[in-house]
């Protein structure tokens, strides 16, 4: 079911809030009720942010066009503006907007219809392109996956987070499709339950088998020797392999190296942000607190109680033992192999 579906100048979003219990979809021509659906993770997951995020820009234009005049332009970058403040830490839905802006410049002397048009073309080609990247990722990650082997994710890298296809599941779909026999172990990601709520729903529809485990499970299923390897996505990537990804991620990684269990990050090389030359300069979205103390409305912790709640961790780069690219598979030292990645 794919996150999002552009027709004749209206958007469809999934609502992935709502799932796995009710399938609901939001359908808009507003670019505001976009970037609304960013901000609350109705649309969530890099490449859809990123794609979804272009499509809202085509609606901005859409709407500015008639009266904007001369000042076209400038209202243009407001709302692109406006649709980046969003989210702080996915790279995509920057990479996205910067890519829109500049197809709006090549044409900044044509009437606004036709910076329309090049603005749609240039959305359905970055949505496309999504799709296309994450079935070429999705053959070379499969080469790291035995037959018969055990996987842990965690949060939800798959068809719902991008355009279609998916990068970490993208990775494990493209496995299955070659015929090897796999199990799934899928961390329920608090606190907004991705893996819970939407990986394992996922791979479920696939025919996939998933077994889902509370997160401070992850230690004890390695320690038994239930996993084989670790394939997470990514939210950005630093030059020298860094990698921002749903918080929680870090410990896996330090609990995979401890367990000698392979950890592989699978992203499209536009989630690599290469003017970042490491983790540390990654900016973190810190969330509501009550995502924490509430659980599908329902309050579970002390009215008034402090909460820290970042959305996202980074996994330094010595943990990662290869990341997954459209291009191919990239090992350490990542600051030397991925000068040959860069886009």
């Amino acid at each position: 079911m794919p996150a999002l579906h552009w027709n004749r100048g209206v958007l469809t979003l999934l609502d992935q809030t709502k799932l796995p219990g009710e399938v609901t979809h939001i359908t808009t021509d507003d670019y505001r009720v976009v970037a609304k659906a960013i901000k609350e993770l109705q649309v969530r997951g890099a490449p859809a942010i990123g794609a979804a995020a272009a499509f809202g820009l085509v609606l901005a234009a859409k709407e500015i066009a008639p009266s904007a005049g001369e000042d076209f332009p400038g209202k243009l970058a407001e709302a692109a503006g406006f649709l980046k403040a969003q989210r702080p830490t996915a790279v995509n839905l920057f990479w996205a907007i910067d890519r829109m802006l500049s197809v709006a410049a090549r044409f900044h002397s044509a009437p606004p219809d036709v910076i329309y048009a090049a603005l749609e073309a240039e959305a359905v080609s970055i949505a496309a392109e999504d799709a296309a990247v994450n079935r070429r990722m999705g053959a070379h990650g499969a080469a790291l996956i035995k037959d018969g082997a055990t996987i842990l994710t965690h949060c939800n890298a798959g068809q719902l987070a991008t355009v279609d296809f998916g990068t970490a599941l993208g990775v494990i779909r493209a496995a299955w499709q070659q015929g090897k026999k796999l199990h799934v172990y899928a961390d329920e990601t608090r606190p907004l339950l991705q893996g819970a709520r939407l990986t394992t729903w996922e791979l479920m529809q696939d025919n996939i088998p998933v077994t889902l485990i509370t997160d401070n499970m992850a230690g004890y299923v390695m320690k038994e020797g239930l996993i084989d390897c670790v394939i997470v996505g990514a939210d950005r990537i630093a030059a020298n392999g860094d990698t921002a990804n749903k918080i929680g991620t870090y410990s896996v990684a330090v609990l995979a190296k401890e367990h000698n269990i392979p950890f592989y990050v699978a992203a499209p090389l536009s989630t690599f942000d290469f003017a970042l030359a490491s983790g540390e300069q990654i900016p973190i979205e810190e969330r509501s607190a009550d995502e924490v103390t509430h659980i599908a409305g329902r309050r579970i912790a002390p009215a008034g109680v402090r909460v820290f709640n970042p959305a996202f961790d980074v996994t330094p780069h010595k943990y990662i033992a290869a990341l997954i690219t459209e291009k191919g598979i990239v090992y350490p030292p990542y600051v030397t192999n991925l000068q040959n990645f860069r886009v």
